[in-house]
């Protein structure tokens, strides 16, 4: 840390209050401000009773320093003139004198003069950058840039040089000047703050070449902020609180708006509260705070901090800010927007009235003034990344997609890590018909954190719309595993009709039935999943009555082949198949025997050939088939014959009943043999 910030706190006391002093005596109040509330963070830092002593001499002595006694009076009057706002006569009575300070305060009342008439000529649809103003600067700047050439002007002045110079869309010349009296004038805050929005990527920010004065540290964390680098800012204010700036009311304010910028709610609001409790009668920043509010919905602490506003000071740009938010909340846009546009009376520069304004006139589907309230914040800050996005909304409104597309751009790269503006970005390509830039942007969203949590749903519907049907519903199960992350009802409703559907169609009844159960929760979904639910429950009545007739087929089907699976099994019948058989059963059996084992012989092999049919469809049908069923009748013919003698008498002619069995078992069994 002590590398960081290696100046004794009680030195930066000292810079402060000369600071104080000097700015004071120019009439830079803005600066003048700031310095106090710096100082008065640093209250418990105490200088040594020698130095107190010395130092106090040299306060009373700069308060005067840089005025010729001879124009005291001149340059007090001038003074209390610049303090109520009388710039002009300001000016005047500072017109002839010499020495740097009333000299300081003439350019400066002479331009504070012009900036005030600019101001009050300003309408709301005028220019902000109107011809006739820039002449009157012209003028000045021509004055400053000779003074300049002559070497008259010290830190201030080039400093009001710088500011004229920007003012004028000078902004390369601008940014010199303000780094010139930067290095002079190192305390002067206004200058920073000046130079800070011609900064326009972090590179150039680490090229300055600012000197190494301990204020720089301030202004680079203010800068990251202006560049939406939070992470780097916030590390920045982090390390000053360490270093013994942790009482400054101006570092919890920009902590507060750096944790409002990374869109920590809670803790952005916290810090606010904070900053309210210790100075209850602060307005600065009172505007994000009220923002902050809206975002959380709390309509009754946004109505309390609008009657505090109101009972502070009810002409401040931040109050009426303030106002606007509340009645906003309200829904009722047409008086939100007269509380902005009387901001914008008191500051046409005022960034959040502005775009606050457009967002208000989105609302009431005025997209012509909305473009303009938009367009009038990029004027005020080109680094406004809401107003550009609010111009892409605008015109994919009115379906001119190819300019929302030009400004998406540039919010995203103003933003590149808002998941909002790469959503945005997506849906614009896929209604221009370019699906492979939408997917991209679609799965870069889901990567850096998907704030609205509709990027994953967004990719399934355009998988799903290119016809890619798996990858659509690998989405949609993505999207719908996490019920709580999922911002927008409607879509994760939607999400779960198609997997039911999906699933339905594969047959897959379980899965179906569980999606179409979580649409009945939904009052436009609930319809389409009841009938979803009964084409269920129909398809798997169906599919169960199928299924039991199939095994009830297959049991009867595997009793009948077991039977002809155990006779073809037994060795002793085979042995049996040769045509001894037949005699046998002549030699030993009577006429009546010889019938009788004919007609068995017959049935069997009908009832073989029956039962060995319906297994043919699974076969190669073929004469070992036939040669197995006509054999397995042989065998039933040939156990006949067997059990014929037990039951027939002898005494019969046995060669008048052989030619029956002869010709009947003979002619089976050859017949089985020629096939």
């Amino acid at each position: 840390m002590q590398d960081f910030f290696s100046v004794l706190l009680p030195d930066v006391k000292k810079e402060l209050r000369r600071g104080i002093v000097e700015c004071s005596k120019r009439g830079l109040l803005h600066t003048t401000k700031w310095l106090a509330e710096m100082h008065h963070g640093l209250n418990d830092v105490q200088i040594d009773g020698e130095e107190a002593t010395e130092e106090d001499r040299t306060f009373s002595e700069c308060q005067l320093e840089g005025i010729a006694p001879a124009e005291y009076s001149d340059y007090f009057l001038a003074k209390s003139y610049y303090d109520v706002r009388e710039y002009d006569r300001a000016a005047h009575a500072v017109r002839n004198c010499e020495s740097s300070v009333p000299r300081f305060l003439h350019f400066y009342s002479t331009y504070m003069a012009r900036e005030k008439r600019r101001l009050d000529s300003t309408t709301d649809q005028a220019n902000l950058n109107e011809p006739n103003q820039m002449r009157d600067l012209a003028d000045l700047l021509s004055t400053l840039r000779t003074e300049y050439g002559k070497s008259r002007l010290d830190g201030y002045g080039i400093y009001l040089y710088g500011v004229v110079l920007k003012a004028l869309n000078l902004n390369q010349a601008a940014e010199q000047m303000l780094i010139h009296a930067i290095r002079l004038v190192p305390m002067l805050w206004s200058a920073y703050l000046e130079l800070s929005p011609l900064i326009m990527e972090k590179k150039k920010l680490l090229s300055l070449q600012l000197g190494g004065h301990w204020m720089r540290h301030f202004f680079m964390a203010h800068t990251y902020l202006e560049l939406y680098l939070n992470d780097d800012g916030l590390k920045i204010y982090e390390d000053l609180q360490a270093s013994g700036f942790s009482k400054s009311i101006y570092l919890i304010a920009q902590m507060a708006l750096v944790y409002h910028n990374k869109r920590d709610v809670d803790k952005a609001i916290e810090l606010y509260q904070a900053l309210l409790d210790s100075d209850p009668y602060r307005l600065d920043n009172v505007d994000t705070y009220s923002n902050l509010l809206f975002v959380k919905e709390m309509k009754t602490e946004m109505a309390q901090l609008a009657h505090k506003a109101v009972s502070i000071n009810k002409y401040r740009p931040e109050t009426c800010c303030v106002i606007g938010n509340y009645y906003s909340i309200r829904c009722d846009h047409q008086v939100a927007i007269s509380y902005f546009q009387r901001a914008l009376k008191l500051n046409p520069k005022y960034l959040a009235a502005w775009t606050l304004m457009g967002h208000e006139f989105m609302e009431l589907k005025n997209t012509n003034a909305a473009i303009q309230s938009y367009r009038k914040a990029v004027e005020v800050n080109k680094r406004d990344y809401r107003a550009w996005y609010g111009l892409g909304q605008a015109y994919e409104i009115i379906k001119m997609h190819y300019y929302s597309l030009y400004y998406f751009k540039i919010a995203h790269q103003l933003r590149p890590y808002d998941s909002r503006m790469l959503v945005a970005l997506g849906e614009t390509y896929e209604k221009l018909d370019k699906c492979e830039n939408a997917v991209k942007c679609y799965w870069k969203a889901i990567d850096v954190g998907d704030i609205e949590g509709i990027a994953m749903y967004k990719l399934a519907s355009l998988h799903e719309k290119l016809g890619d049907h798996e990858t659509a519903v690998h989405c949609y199960i993505m999207y719908c595993e996490d019920e709580r992350a999922a911002t927008d009802k409607q879509s994760l409703y939607q999400g779960f009709i198609t997997l039911a559907n999906y699933y339905e169609k594969k047959a897959d009844y379980e899965r179906a039935a569980y999606y179409a159960y979580k649409c009945l929760d939904s009052d436009d979904r609930k319809t389409e999943a009841k009938a979803l639910l009964k084409t269920i429950d129909w398809k798997r009545s169906a599919e169960w009555k199928k299924t039991k007739s199939k095994t009830a087929t297959t049991v009867a089907n595997a009793e009948t082949s077991s039977e002809d699976e155990m006779e073809w099994e037994n060795p002793d019948v085979r042995s049996r198949v040769p045509t001894t058989t037949t005699t046998t059963t002549a030699d030993v059996a009577g006429p009546s025997s010889s019938t009788s084992s004919t007609t068995r012989s017959g049935r069997s092999l009908a009832e073989g050939l029956r039962r060995s049919q319906p297994n043919r469809s699974s076969m190669n049908p073929g004469a070992s088939s036939t040669a197995t069923n006509t054999t397995s009748s042989a065998t039933e013919t040939s156990n006949a014959a067997d059990e014929t003698p037990r039951t027939s008498s002898g005494g019969e002619n046995p060669s008048a009943e052989q030619q029956p069995s002869d010709d009947g078992s003979s002619m089976e069994i050859s017949s089985v043999s020629i096939d």
